[in-house]
């Protein structure tokens, strides 16, 4: 294999893993707002199914 088609292989393998590595941040930070949304819900379990209104 020809030097220029390495680094062409090597680069596109490195950005893969980054791509990779930047979607799995992402999919933790959105697991960690669904945990710290059910987490509140879990604490105020009657939160938001009353809405008292005066005429």
């Amino acid at each position: 294999m020809d030097i220029p088609a390495l680094s062409v292989a090597m680069h596109q393998a490195n950005l893969a893993q980054n791509v990779n590595i930047a979607l799995t941040k992402k999919m933790l930070d959105t697991a960690q707002q669904n945990a710290d949304q059910t987490l509140k819900l879990i604490q105020h379990p009657t939160l938001g199914h009353k809405i008292d209104l005066k005429a």
